[in-house]
């Protein structure tokens, strides 16, 4: 029978489900966390599989995640397992690795009245003026903890001790109803951290919930507090929004509700729709790929999300030196507000760079393109961009047949270029030279000879 007991916060009634009243099985556990689980018991603290982790596994999902909530100090946490290393300053994290698998510890965090401060620098909590909280290692009570966190469906506890979940917030009742709802009052929690509007549109995305209306109604009003975020935190949250495998119910929700233009301000209305179909199909391929346990490319990903931006900077006809232009502009753009890093921002580069060589290719041209290791990524993108665009449509077909082992260049390319004899077909051309133009006049490469010794 499920026990009930008075509410700790929110007026909501606290319910405790014991084993044989919910669905969730150590077997369903990856076995890092439960050796967490365990080890942490066994040092005598108290521990819980939190959040996301009991949620999906209460609705019959895969956890991507499974993260710990104990009443361990993260020096203590530190001592218990070896192989642990704290991390943040916002909020003090103890990151337990086993192989490739890294487990997240949390202490219980408590709120101000009572709590003490504990952790790395000063301590304490640090409160903007606005609302944002810019330090918070205040530690308290499993209620405390509770009450702290973002949603409802989020403050449900698997205690390792006796294997009940425990309900502090209304969080079952919101899986039956599939609401995405806030824990407080939806003005101070987006203050105190205006992340939390992402993950509303996130989650809703990834269980096909809806919003409540108190959580969704302050998103308007508050969205502008994202631009004070810090640009490296947004990219995260940004991976997580469409590297997850549900990119493109993301990118509806977060156009819904107007988060887009938010994240990113280039992204005009008329241009939106001009490249609805491209984004779209790149959208759905990247979500196949993930559920297929395929790897993906968040550097063709953002090339994809910045392609609006740059046809929106570029004249209709641009010059070598205009597109350059563009393409820095739009870089910087991305990297002022998302931080992206280096690594992206020159794959994105070399796919942008790339494509206007396959729009007007020759058969020599055809001939050294096709080696390039940067050829297949701008491919893939020449089919995207096709997928309302027929004459785009036709010419990547045509690169297509141009990748085939008896593939006839000449006649694939007729009329578009000079042809060149069969015995250079295969001739890989040097990186430095792909650089450049094709046509570019060759230099003579001088010899560094030896002085004639009298």
């Amino acid at each position: 029978m499920i026990e009930t007991h008075p509410a700790p916060f929110g007026g909501a009634v606290t319910r405790v489900l014991t084993r044989a009243e919910h669905g969730i099985s150590r077997q369903s556990i990856s076995s890092a966390a439960l050796r967490v689980l365990y080890g942490l018991k066994e040092s005598g603290f108290a521990a819980f599989l939190v959040g996301g982790g009991v949620r999906d596994l209460l609705l019959g999902q895969r956890p991507k995640d499974f993260d710990i909530a104990t009443n361990a100090t993260p020096d203590q946490i530190n001592k218990v397992f070896r192989n642990c290393r704290l991390i943040g300053r916002r909020f003090v994290i103890a990151h337990v690795r086993f192989g490739p698998e890294i487990i997240e510890v949390t202490t219980f965090r408590g709120n101000d009245g009572g709590s003490i401060g504990i952790g790395i620098g000063s301590g304490g909590r640090f409160v903007e003026t606005d609302g944002r909280i810019l330090r918070d290692n205040v530690f308290g009570s499993v209620e405390e903890d509770a009450e702290r966190r973002d949603f409802t469906v989020n403050a449900m506890y698997y205690n390792i001790d006796d294997f009940s979940v425990t309900d502090y917030a209304g969080g079952l009742e919101d899986l039956s109803a599939k609401v995405i709802r806030l824990i407080g009052d939806p003005d101070r929690r987006y203050r105190e951290d205006p992340v939390r509007m992402l993950r509303a549109a996130r989650l809703a995305a990834k269980l096909g919930f809806s919003i409540d209306a108190a959580s969704e109604s302050k998103i308007a009003e508050l969205k502008d507090l994202l631009h004070e975020i810090p640009p490296a935190r947004l990219f995260d949250e940004v991976l997580k929004l469409f590297m997850g495998g549900y990119g493109e119910k993301s990118w509806h929700e977060l156009a819904r509700l107007d988060l887009l233009t938010v994240l990113f301000p280039d992204l005009k209305p008329a241009s939106l729709r001009a490249n609805q179909a491209f984004i779209t199909q790149a959208l759905q391929s990247t979500d196949a790929r993930i559920q297929a346990d395929k790897p993906v490319s968040a550097g063709f990903f953002f090339a994809v999300l910045g392609w609006p931006m740059l046809q929106a900077r570029m004249p209709d006809k641009p010059s070598p030196d205009q597109r350059s232009s563009a393409i820095d502009a739009v870089l910087a753009q991305l990297s002022r507000i998302i931080a992206l890093p280096r690594r992206y921002a020159m794959q994105v580069r070399e796919i942008w760079e790339m494509l206007p060589r396959l729009f007007d290719a020759s058969a020599t041209r055809a001939r050294r393109i096709l080696p390039n290791p940067r050829f297949r990524a701008a491919y893939d993108f020449l089919h995207l961009l096709g997928a309302d665009n027929p004459t785009l449509s036709t010419l990547a077909q045509r690169w297509t047949k141009a990748q085939l082992p008896d593939a006839n260049l000449d006649e694939l390319f007729i009329g578009t270029g000079a042809p060149v004899s069969a015995a250079n077909q295969t001739e890989a051309v040097p990186e430095a030279m792909e650089s450049g133009t094709d046509d570019a006049p060759k230099k003579k490469r001088r010899r560094n000879r030896k002085p004639r010794v009298k």
